[in-house]
């Protein structure tokens, strides 16, 4: 029987680890980091959708992300602002997703399979005030499900549709913001500002809101960018969710801080991706998945469309390499 009366065992040890390491911590915002990325890496691709087809470069990605960021500010988000955004991978997610970081909005990351109860907890909990939806889910009409909480949603104040006019009218709107605009706000954004929020699963009771700021999560796609020795030269195939950090920072934050493209695959209703976009350009041969736990994944695609690099579990030594 253990005895309640003697002093505890001594720790172990810490719980973390300190010292110098062989690079030094971004110092940068998201935004910064971005821009610095467009310069370097400009004609190179950043983003591929396999679905539509849709491809950006560096500076074709740049320039949506900005007309995004101005869209957002003609609709008065405001540095501090929370953005919500609700839908399955698409590349209007990764847009918003930088979007929001330019203009120091906190963008807010909804589960995708959310129901009523949930969207409603999570919009009151978070205040959010924009909402950037897909129009419906797998059997989930998420236009329905959104005017039933909208007037319990007191801050909420406009909701824009992926796919619909209102994202198109989001994108001019923003032709009514003067450029000069978006850079004095970017320069009032420090890299210890809050970016986004992301929600615990709720087992244990309501979810909990977990605020992130631009150097942590930046830094944690870029070092995990570093120890699987990402370069320029990959394109990163992103199946994971991208609400969750697995997706928008080991999978988005991890590529364009390597000046790496990321590819979305089919969607989650479809069983394969098609092995040619829709617009009859050639797929894009993968060369890594972010690291990854499932066995059920595979690592690489048949040779000798791939050579693949990715981490299934836990950290070994020196990442496997497949060729």
């Amino acid at each position: 029987m253990t005895d309640l009366t003697s002093d505890p065992p001594s720790p172990a040890g810490l719980s973390y680890a300190s010292g110098v390491g062989d690079l030094p911590l971004l110092g940068d915002t998201i935004g910064a980091n971005l821009a610095r990325a467009v310069e370097l890496y400009g004609e190179r691709e950043a983003l591929v959708d396999i679905p539509s087809g849709r491809r950006w470069t560096y500076a074709e990605f740049g320039r949506s992300v900005e007309e995004v960021a101005l869209g957002l500010m003609a609709k008065g988000v405001a540095k501090g602002d929370r953005v919500g955004i609700w839908a399955v991978n698409c590349p209007e997610w990764v847009l918003l997703q930088y979007a929001t970081a330019r203009i120091g909005a906190i963008m807010v990351n909804i589960n995708p399979a959310y129901r009523v109860h949930e969207l409603r907890y999570v919009l009151q909990q978070a205040g959010i005030s924009v909402l950037v939806s897909s129009t419906e889910h797998k059997t989930s009409d998420y236009r329905r499900m959104v005017e039933q909480v909208r007037s319990a949603s007191p801050a909420l104040r406009d909701v824009i549709y992926i796919g619909d006019r209102t994202w198109d009218m989001l994108v001019r709107a923003g032709a009514d913001v003067a450029p000069g605009r978006l850079a004095e706000r970017e320069a009032r954004i420090g890299c210890d500002d809050a970016v986004n929020i992301q929600y615990t699963s709720g087992t244990t009771g309501f979810p909990k809101g977990a605020t992130l700021s631009h150097h942590s999560i930046l830094n944690n796609g870029f070092f995990v960018g570093e120890t699987v020795r990402y370069t320029a030269e990959d394109r990163i195939c992103v199946p994971v969710p991208f609400y969750h950090c697995f997706g928008m920072v080991m999978g988005n934050l991890a590529a364009t801080t390597h000046g790496a493209c990321v590819v979305i695959p089919a969607p989650p209703s479809m069983p394969s991706p098609p092995s040619r976009p829709s617009n009859g350009s050639a797929a894009p041969r993968c060369t890594a998945c972010p690291p990854c736990s499932s066995p059920s994944w595979p690592c690489r695609t048949s040779p000798p469309s791939t050579s693949a690099r990715c981490a299934p579990g836990s950290w070994p030594d020196r990442p496997a390499r497949w060729r």
